[in-house]
């Protein structure tokens, strides 16, 4: 960041329009929507404060009311052609949020209060270009280049010439983040504001995200679904379920010792890289309630290994914990403590030492095959494949894949990871025959057509039509009767968990998991030879995320089907798979056993993926640049750029893949694997 930009800053001073009360305050907040099938309560007599320059996480699954509160506080529930019906209180800088007038509101979010939402491609104007949305709540173009420096834009001033479609996902943010500090914010509402972005760019948000707080003095109330990604940043943290706050304290505090059974289990169903990759991971059981018709008590009851007959009664009150400043609203939250301490600590590391599946503890996994065992359900052979990019001269292309050879085994699940723009979507289109190659081979074993599992379940299902009719159209042409087609339809169904009576459901009458798992029954109702799996648990909550990897093993282990993973987090990449290879810009890097990849990474880039893991616990990861534009992409090695251990050759030069060491099946294209070095200490 230039002087100048921390002089606007700080000239801006964002906390100093703060009273000496809290910047932000619900309190026994209702939130209700009215819908066809009845009126749900979104929030249901939520508490939380926020204070000046305090960073506040609100954590939980999809559906416990997160984004409902924060919209509350930034007074957009009650606008719009159906707005909600809110009961209780929501105040920033003590304005009644609520209650005041359209025009006090919006002033108040013009001029104190900052947003930033999931998706920046949404909030952004794809008409207008970035320096003339900027320059509305920035005032000059000075201030716009400052405000873009800042949040770490490069080539700020050429940046405000650009239009949102021709920056990347971060770059986008972090327009967003520039806006939303602009004026003189008090409080800034970050909305899940790192999910869809890759681990190396989530860190570098997290990072700005406590960088602008410490230079402007202003609050954060950040809604995130993973407590990984708010042990970052967080000062204190409240957790959030059916509408209620269920815990809150210090995020330390809470990290240390979590006080509600809710807590502790979206900690154990967090994937890290201690996990255990012969154990099924650790998830919640059942479902969040439906909304309509809420439990009559503690909410999280009927999901609670640990209820007794006075948890149905009534909702538990928060009530203080222990001696420091955390409150938990749990009839048995004391004499809970110390068991959900040790559940937690071994839901972590995944070390059991009780028997399989006892007590409700995840059960070993099948031993993975040994690589070749059954031949080859996929060869890959110098695949190259470019696109012409739109507006940018009749002979400007992006080369996507640069010569891509693999080779993954009849019953192998290999893992693509990366940042996005590096290949590996684009590698998995063309094994799936969506994407022609410009040259090279795909080769698939005889007996079947490869099946994709996208991110979006919602997006890939069929909205009018019934779950079953969708899994059972693979069936249709190959003389089954209906009568086995319908049965066939079921097993599928139940055999990813779902029951059959979903089968006469549409995809909108599905939670995120269930489309997820619809979309996997969809994908195995006839076995492929290879099952294609695009960040297939990227948007999901930890939990859900966590049975849909348990979900895909097992169903390689059952059904002898070879996986292709794509994703860009090397802890799921571990778990999930035999071999790992890491790609950027269109080249496969570095490739091996995925517990040697993890462990002990031969790349640069390897290792830098490896530190933005996001963990529960100590700062925010530094992660350096972002990924180059594949138009004009460097000289010599691609990585050099960003490189902390690069040498003068590695601008000049380029690198195949040399193999680790003296032996094994692990390469790396390193300069410093070729000279037999460890990149660790280069």
């Amino acid at each position: 960041m230039q002087a100048g930009a921390s002089d606007l800053l700080r000239a801006r001073g964002g906390g100093s329009s703060a009273g000496p009360g809290p910047v932000g305050l619900l309190r026994e907040l209702e939130v209700t929507y009215r819908s066809r099938r009845g009126s749900v309560r979104a929030v249901a007599g939520l508490d939380l404060t926020v204070e000046k320059g305090e960073i506040v996480a609100l954590v939980g699954e999809s559906g416990s009311g997160k984004s409902s509160a924060a919209l509350s506080l930034l007074g957009l529930l009650t606008e719009g052609p159906q707005p909600a019906t809110l009961v209780g209180d929501a105040r920033v800088l003590d304005i009644d949020m609520l209650g005041a007038a359209t025009d006090e509101r919006r002033d108040l979010r013009r001029r104190h209060l900052g947003a930033v939402f999931q998706d920046p491609t949404a909030s952004l104007n794809p008409t207008m270009t970035i320096g003339k949305q900027l320059g509305e709540v920035a005032g000059s173009e000075e201030d716009a280049v400052t405000l873009l420096d800042a949040v770490g834009v490069p080539d700020a001033k050429m940046r405000l010439r650009s239009y949102p479609h021709e920056l990347s996902g971060g770059q986008r943010q972090r327009v967003m983040i520039a806006m939303a500090i602009a004026g003189d914010p008090a409080l800034v509402v970050a909305d899940e504001p790192t999910t869809a972005l890759d681990v190396t760019i989530q860190a570098q948000i997290l990072q700005l995200i406590r960088h602008l707080r410490d230079e402007l003095g202003c609050a954060f109330l950040v809604v995130t679904h993973d407590l990984g990604v708010a042990a970052q940043i967080a000062d204190r943290v409240a957790v959030c379920y059916a509408g209620r706050v269920l815990e809150t304290g210090p995020m330390a505090t809470v990290l240390r010792a979590p006080s509600h059974p809710y807590t502790a289990g979206l900690m154990r169903s967090r994937i890290t890289l201690s996990s255990d990759r012969l154990r099924t991971l650790a998830t919640l059981p059942g479902e969040p309630p439906d909304m309509r018709s809420p439990p009559p008590g503690c909410p999280f009851a009927p999901r609670c290994e640990f209820r007794i007959d006075a948890c149905e009664e009534a909702p538990p009150p928060l009530a203080r914990v222990g001696t420091e400043n955390q409150l938990a609203a749990c009839i048995r939250a004391d004499e809970l403590r110390e068991t959900l301490l040790e559940r937690v600590r071994a839901g972590i590391q995944h070390r059991y030492e009780r028997e399989p599946g006892a007590d409700g503890e995840p059960a070993a996994r099948a031993a993975s095959p040994a690589r070749g065992e059954g031949g080859s359900a996929v060869r890959i052979s110098g695949l190259e494949k470019s696109f012409k990019l739109r507006g940018a001269g009749r002979k400007a292309r992006v080369r996507a894949l640069r010569g891509i050879d693999l080779e993954v085994g009849s019953r192998e699940c290999i893992a693509l990871v990366g940042e996005s723009g590096c290949g590996k979507s684009t590698l998995l289109r063309a094994v799936a025959g969506l994407a022609k190659p410009d040259s090279g081979s795909v080769e698939i074993e005889e007996g079947g057509r490869p099946q994709m599992v996208f991110q979006d379940a919602a997006a890939s299902l069929t909205p009018w039509m019934s779950v079953g009719d969708q899994v059972a159209e693979r069936l249709r042409g190959a003389g089954h009767t209906g009568r086995e087609i319908r049965e066939l339809t079921t097993a599928a169904l139940a055999r990813v968990g779902l029951s059959a009576e979903v089968a006469e459901y549409r995809p909108r009458q599905l939670s995120g998991g269930q489309q997820q798992r619809a979309a996997i029954a969809r994908a195995i109702v006839v076995p492929p030879p290879v099952l294609l799996c695009d960040e297939p648990t990227s948007s999901l909550d930890v939990s859900l995320a966590a049975t849909v990897l348990n979900l895909i093993s097992q169903l390689r282990q059952d059904l002898g089907i070879a996986v292709i993973f794509v994703t860009h987090d090397l802890a799921v990449a571990r778990f999930v798979a035999d071999r790992i290879a890491v790609m950027y810009l269109g080249r496969i890097v570095e490739i091996g056993p995925a517990e040697e990849v993890a462990s002990d990474p031969a790349h640069p880039y390897t290792r830098a993926l490896l530190s933005a893991v996001p963990d529960l616990g100590g700062e925010a990861p530094k992660a350096k640049g972002e990924l180059p534009s594949p138009l004009n992409p460097p000289s010599g090695c691609p990585y050099h750029p960003r490189c902390a251990v690069a040498l003068p050759v590695c601008s000049s030069e380029d690198q195949e893949l040399h193999r680790v060491g003296s032996g094994g099946e692990r390469l790396a294209a390193c300069i410093h694997v070729k000279e037999g070095k460890d990149v660790g200490r280069a």
